[in-house]
C-alpha cells in the first residue's frame, strides 16, 4: 500500500521507478488496494519493464498473483517501438472465457427440477482432470478446428449460425496457424474438445436476480427472474502445451533479441520476430480451440434442456475470452496506433459505437461477463465509456482469488461447502471433492466490490446480477 499513490477513490498508481519504462495503475476501492498482494506490485513493475510497453500497465479490481503477469492484468505493446508479445502475458489457459445462454424459462419454472437439471447436465457434459470430450478429432479435423474455431463446430452441426454473431471475433480468430501447434499439444486435445475441464471452470444454471441497467438488458435479452446458463472453460491441454512450448522458445531466443527477462515467466519476443509470429499463430489456434469447445458444450446443454423442457430455446447472449493477446487500434501518445493488447484474466470491454461490435450491442456496449464461484453472484455488464482511455478497453473477469488452492482446501472442507451450497439453494455436482474446497466461494475476493469498482471507473456498466441454481464442476 505504501508504494501506491492514490489518484482518486478507485485509482492507485505504482510510479515508474528502476527499470520500469512506464508507470502501472491499480483500479479498485481502498479495501481492495490494501489487500493487494506485494507480488502483484512486483509483477506489474516487471511487466512495465518490457520493451515497447505502452503505459500504463493496468491491474484490474480482481488482480492477484500469476505466472509472470499478474492475473487481472492488461498490458499493451507497440510493435513499431520494439514491442513484444509474451506467452506469460496470455497465460496457460489460452482464451479461457465465459459464454452465457438465454432461456425463456423463469426461476419458478425450474426450481422444482433443479436436481434433475444438475444430474442431466453432469451426465451429458464431460468434466474433470483428463476427461475426454464429446468427440475425437482426426488430424484434418484438428487443423480445421484450430483454423476456424466455433465456425467449424457450427459447420459440424454443433449449434446455429446465429451463434457466431454473438462471439468475439465472430467465433473465429483470424491468423491462426495450426502448423505452429506442436504434435504434443494436438494429441493432448485429440479427445478433449467439448469437455469442461477442472479448477475454476464450471457450467452453471443461473437466474437473473436484478436488472440494473434497462437499456443494455433489453439489448441483451435479459429480464428479472429469467433463467440463463453460463459456460466457463478454455483451451484445455492444447492451450497449456502451446504456452509451455512457446515460453521455452522465447526464453531461449531472448538473449538474441537483447531482452533481459526480470522473471523467466515473462518470456517474450518482439512481435515481428520469428518467435513472436510463431507464438501468435499458435495462440490464435488455441483461441479457436476454446471457442470451438464452448460451442460444442453449448450444443450439449441445448440437448439437455430440450429433453427436460420441450420447445425451450437457448440463444447465445455472448461469448467472451479473458486470456488473449489481440492486435487492436488504440489512442496512445496522441495518435491511434496498432497495439498488441495482452489481457490476462481480463475481458475486452468495447464501449458504445465501436465498429467491431455486432449490431445487437453496438448502441449499448459489448457484453462483459464477470463469473462468480459456485455460491456467489455473477454479473453481466456493458462496456463503458471510459474503458478505452483507462484500460485499453478492458474490464475485470471475476472476483480474483483471495487464497491459493492448497490453503483453500485446508480452510474449506468440501462436505461443509456442499452442505452450505445446498442450504442456499445451489445444487452442486463435482468430479473432485478436493476441487470443491479449492473453489469454495470464501476462497475468492468480493465479486460485488469488483463489479462496483468497474462501474465507478466507467470501465463497464452493470447490466444484471445473476444467482446460481445448479453448478457443474470438474
Amino acid at each position: 500500500m505504501a508504494r501506491l499513490i492514490p489518484k482518486d477513490a478507485f485509482t492507485w498508481e505504482l510510479p515508474q521507478t528502476g527499470t520500469m519504462r512506464v508507470p502501472a495503475v491499480f483500479y479498485g476501492d481502498k479495501a481492495a488496494a490494501k489487500a493487494l498482494e506485494a507480488d502483484v506490485l512486483r509483477q506489474l513493475a516487471n511487466v512495465a519493464s518490457l520493451p515497447g510497453v505502452v503505459g500504463p500497465v493496468v491491474a484490474l479490481p480482481d488482480a492477484h498473483p500469476g505466472f509472470g503477469f499478474p492475473i487481472g492484468c492488461v498490458a499493451a505493446f507497440d510493435p513499431e517501438a520494439g514491442g513484444v508479445i509474451s506467452a506469460g502475458g496470455v497465460g496457460f489457459d489460452i482464451a479461457c472465457g465465459v459464454r452465457t445462454l438465454l432461456t425463456d424459462l423463469s426461476v419458478e419454472d425450474i426450481a422444482p427440477a433443479r436436481d434433475r437439471i444438475a444430474d442431466a447436465l453432469f451426465a451429458r457434459v464431460p468434466c474433470g482432470v483428463g476427461q475426454g470430450g464429446a468427440l475425437r478429432l482426426s488430424d484434418k479435423d484438428m487443423d480445421r478446428m484450430l483454423r476456424h474455431g466455433a465456425a467449424w463446430a457450427v459447420g459440424q452441426g454443433y449449434g446455429e449460425a446465429a451463434d457466431l454473431a454473438h462471439c468475439e471475433e465472430g467465433g473465429t480468430m483470424a491468423g491462426a496457424d495450426p502448423g505452429q501447434v506442436s504434435a504434443t499439444a494436438k494429441e493432448r486435445q485429440r479427445d478433449e474438445l467439448g469437455s469442461l475441464g477442472s479448477g475454476n471452470h464450471y457450467l452453471e444454471v443461473q437466474w437473473v436476480e436484478d436488472i440494473l441497467d434497462r437499456a443494455s438488458a433489453d439489448a441483451y435479452g435479459l429480464r428479472p427472474g429469467q433463467v440463463v446458463v453460463s459456460i466457463h472453460c478454455g483451451s484445455r491441454g492444447l492451450g497449456h502445451q502451446v504456452a509451455t512450448d512457446h515460453m521455452a522458445a522465447m526464453r531461449r531466443a531472448a538473449p538474441g533479441h537483447d531482452i533481459v527477462l526480470p522473471d523467466p515467466d515473462l518470456a517474450c519476443a518482439p512481435v515481428a520476430s520469428a518467435e513472436g509470429q510463431a507464438y501468435l499463430g499458435a495462440m490464435r489456434a488455441a483461441v479457436n480451440c476454446a471457442l470451438a469447445g464452448r460451442q460444442v458444450i453449448t450444443h450439449l446443454v441445448r440437448e439437455v434442456f430440450a429433453g427436460l423442457f420441450p420447445g425451450c430455446r437457448l440463444p447465445l447472449l455472448f461469448d467472451v475470452s479473458h486470456n488473449t493477446c489481440k492486435a487492436e487500434r488504440h489512442g496512445a501518445g496522441g495518435r491511434p496506433r496498432t497495439l498488441y493488447v495482452h489481457r490476462k484474466g481480463a475481458t475486452r470491454a468495447y464501449g458504445t459505437g465501436h465498429p467491431d461490435l455486432p449490431d445487437f450491442c453496438r448502441d449499448v456496449g459489448q457484453p462483459v461477463i464477470i463469473g462468480g464461484s459456485m455460491g456467489t453472484a455473477s454479473y453481466v455488464l456493458a462496456g463503458g465509456t471510459e474503458a478505452a482511455a483507462l484500460s485499453f478497453a478492458s474490464a475485470c473477469h471475476g472476483a480474483g482469488r483471495a487464497m491459493g488452492r492448497k490453503q483453500a482446501a485446508k480452510s474449506f472442507p468440501s462436505r461443509e461447502v456442499l452442505a452450505e451450497l445446498d442450504h442456499i439453494g445451489v445444487a452442486l455436482r463435482a468430479k473432485s471433492l478436493r476441487g470443491v474446497g479449492e473453489e469454495a466461494p470464501g476462497a475468492y475476493k468480493d465479486i460485488d466490490s469488483a463489479a462496483a469498482a468497474a462501474q465507478a471507473l466507467g470501465l463497464a456498466v452493470i447490466t444484471a446480477r445473476l444467482r446460481p441454481l445448479a453448478c457443474i464442476k470438474g
